[in-house]
């Protein structure tokens, strides 16, 4: 940090997006007023895009709540911290007492996973309510991410990520990183990252129905109709037992089930699937046979190959293709990242495994996966009356936005409207927000701390870094972690104690155990020395610190004094570098049998119907949908330096497709899908693939009662509203967002 006598500066990890990169930013008093990347980052070496560029913008939009809001007389008003809280502890203990923990639902949207204190609450929080009804943007996104790893591993947040600094070829399927930063796969320049692989004479492969930027820098870019990834995978995955190119080298021990997946996918030929992925024979046989040929490949793929009818089938077969080739946990292939933050590594073995469908959701009856139902049934959860226990009464609303970012949000903008309570933690009055009776506001991110407890889970370099607020906390205002802590109180039964005693509990319970485990280095020690020895000026420093002394590079609280504390941390501004990803097998597997299961019983009973899939033939456009290098979630739409641009809500349409329906460039163009429709302007363009359109997400600010004045201005519309929620992968509930059919017309006509 520096300072001159008008202005300093100050060091920040941007929360803007997966990426986590370094800022260095510029603050006046206490307004930022820019920010560049941090060349002495540790991880991101300098790299900045333009939402991180923005930070000072999004840090500084005077639309942001500074005071909480409770509703009086139907209208949300200013009120004290303690008024909001009373507020809080009033409107839910009721519904829990009367109508039991499940009558309260949880909402946590994206922004969590950004935050210190959305890592750090929330699962304390549902965990003294004891409801089931939790409904996150996992299901909207990477569900089946998760769900296929643990069925493979044993592991939910087991996931490997590709080695981009050392692989010599890269398979993307339904990624484009160069505008997402990168998802499931934190990497600071990611664009860099995929130049420097083809400059050492790597190959790119895309697998994509639209010509993305990512697309365009590619070898390779095949143009794969919507929803048909898995069906391709399977082929490619033929293709490889067929041809005897399976080389495990050193998997072939700690895997079981070849021989049976063989078998399984004996139907999927690349003639079998051609048609349907609109993709030659040919071209399947030649990526098989190409991945297979590399010195070190690793086939990555991303949310649209999961938010698709076959998404955990589609995100099983990109690790089985990296085992088939022996590319997984092999430098230059898909590794498994290992956070400083992660639990003590017990030793490898047999492990509880990984369990799909332990309850179901009350109306449509969908099977949680990893403790959560879909979100796409939030609305029947709330709004449907049945037999089977009690509907959702009150919700707590957590950095989340589903009215624009769930199917069909006007079904659930009503239902909403029909809670008996809801309190929602949010910077903004927005369309979810604006329905609730207690909204608590957090700080800008230049007044929290933060640290990457998710992301740095799937970095693809091994790094640990902490930086604490740039800019000390406004008077009014209270510190997310506080806000988060109070609501755990409040919602608990013990509103008045103090916040540092929920700190207290997790770190009392967590010690509690690591004294208990044979492999912890503070096995058969006294948990209350061990909570005597933590640093921090706050509660959650020093979860912090005991999360690092504890974790796989720690000091173990003295059992290894060279390594990690919180003040060591602290010491190194700029990061700590663990080096480059490592083989951890078997280490991480949890699986019943200790091995990587091939074939896990839920999957094999599912493919029955990607077979199904391979005679159909669609008729029709598709729709699919599309990130924006400047946006990330519907917030960001209320900034202004992040709009405008190629970041407009336009309908791409290819120009064959355009001149069949009677489109014209710029015209408006109604869109007809199952939940309803919606007229956005047309933007002619071969960029997509003929059959499919594309609207891009998180729009349509157009409702009344928030409070965000430029997005209102340039409002775009909501494209979930064309999807009634019925299609969801089965498997882990996920909302089919991408080859969805839909009928378009010019306006005055129907389609």
């Amino acid at each position: 940090m520096s300072t001159t006598a008008d202005s300093r500066t100050a060091l920040r990890i941007c929360p803007l997006c997966e990426a986590t990169c370094g800022l260095t930013l510029t603050i006046e008093g206490t307004r930022v007023t820019s920010a560049r990347g941090d060349r002495d980052d540790v991880f991101s070496q300098g790299f900045i895009c333009p939402k991180g560029a923005s930070f000072g913008a999004a840090d500084g939009d005077p639309d942001r709540l500074r005071t909480p809001l409770v509703r009086k007389d139907g209208e949300l008003r200013e009120a004290t911290w303690a008024e909001a809280f009373d507020a809080v502890a009033a409107g839910l203990r009721p519904v829990v007492e009367r109508y039991g923990p499940h009558a309260v639902g949880a909402v946590l949207g994206n922004p969590n996973v950004h935050t210190m204190a959305g890592a750090l609450y929330p699962t304390v929080l549902l965990g003294g309510l004891g409801t089931h009804s939790l409904f996150t943007a996992s299901t909207l996104d990477q569900m089946p991410k998760h769900v296929s790893s643990g069925l493979l591993y044993g592991d939910a947040n087991a996931i490997p990520v590709p080695d981009l600094d050392r692989t010599d070829h890269l398979l993307l399927i339904g990624a484009n990183p160069l505008e997402s930063n990168g998802s499931l796969c934190t990497a600071p320049d990611f664009p860099g990252k995929l130049k420097a692989l083809k400059a050492r004479g790597g190959t790119l492969t895309v697998i994509d129905p639209r010509r993305t930027r990512t697309a365009k820098l590619a070898d390779r870019h095949v143009a794969i109709r919507p929803g048909t990834d898995a069906l391709l995978l399977a082929a490619m995955a033929y293709v490889l037992f067929e041809e005897e190119l399976t080389d495990l080298g050193e998997l072939t021990e700690l895997v079981q089930g070849t021989d049976e997946l063989r078998e399984a996918v004996r139907d999927f030929t690349p003639e079998a699937a051609a048609e349907a992925c609109d993709v030659d024979a040919d071209t399947i046989r030649a990526l098989a046979r190409e991945l297979a040929a590399a010195p070190t490949a690793a086939v990555y793929g991303r949310i649209g190959s999961c938010t698709v009818p076959h998404g955990t089938l589609a995100s099983w077969l990109v690790d089985i293709l990296n085992i088939l080739t022996g590319n997984l946990d092999r430098p230059g292939g898909a590794l498994f990242p290992q956070a400083a933050t992660d639990r003590t590594p017990r030793p490898a073995g047999p492990g509880h495994g990984f369990a799909l469908g332990r309850w179901h959701s009350r109306v449509s009856r969908h099977p949680e996966a990893k403790g959560e139902l879909p979100m796409a049934a939030l609305a029947e959860e709330i709004d449907t009356a049945t037999a089977e226990g009690e509907p959702i009464r009150a919700l707590v609303v957590i950095a989340a936005n589903p009215v624009l970012s769930a199917p069909d949000g006007d079904r659930l903008d009503k239902a909403l409207g029909s809670l008996d309570f809801m309190v929602s933690v949010d910077p903004y009055l927005n369309e979810t927000s604006r329905h609730a009776h207690v909204v608590l506001p957090p700080p800008p991110p230049s007044q929290s701390p933060h640290h990457d407890f998710a992301f740095n889970t799937l970095a693809v370099r091994n790094q640990v870094r902490y930086t604490r607020a740039a800019v000390p906390l406004e008077s009014g205002r209270m510190a997310e972690t506080e806000i988060l802590a109070r609501l755990v109180l409040a919602a608990t039964g013990m509103h008045g104690a103090e916040p540092s005693a929920v700190d207290d509990l997790v770190i009392g319970q967590t010690l509690g155990k690591a004294v208990k485990e044979a492999h912890s280095p503070a096995h058969g020690r006294d948990p209350r020395e061990l909570a005597a020895q933590l640093t921090g000026e706050t509660g959650p420093e020093r979860r912090l610190d005991m999360m690092l002394r504890l974790g796989p590079y720690g000091d173990g609280f003295g059992v290894r004094p060279e390594g990690l504390t919180l003040e060591k941390l602290l010491d190194q501004p700029h990061g700590i570098d663990l080096g480059p990803l490592q083989s951890r097998l078997p280490q991480p597997l949890k699986t019943r049998s200790g091995l990587v299961e091939l074939l896990p019983q839920p999957l094999a009973d599912d493919l029955p119907r990607l077979r199904d899939a391979l005679r159909r033939r669609p008729e029709g456009l598709v729709l699919v949908g599309r990130r924006h290098l400047r946006s990330n979630n519907s917030w960001m739409h209320n900034i202004p330096a992040l709009t405008g641009g190629t970041n407009r809500c336009t309908l791409h349409i290819h120009p064959d497709d355009a001149d069949r329906l009677g489109v014209t460039d710029g015209a408006p163009v109604r869109v007809k899908g199952a939940g309803g429709e919606v007229v956005a302007p047309a933007e002619v363009t071969d960029a997509v693939r003929r059959g499919v359109v594309s609207l891009p997400h998180g729009w349509g600010h157009d409702r009344p009662g928030t409070r965000t004045t430029h997005a209102a201005e340039n409002p775009g519309v909501n494209v979930n509203q064309l999807l009634d929620g019925s299609l969801l992968d089965p498997l882990s509930g996920t909302a089919v967002l991408n080859g969805v059919p839909i009928d378009i017309a010019p306006t005055g006509t129907t389609p």
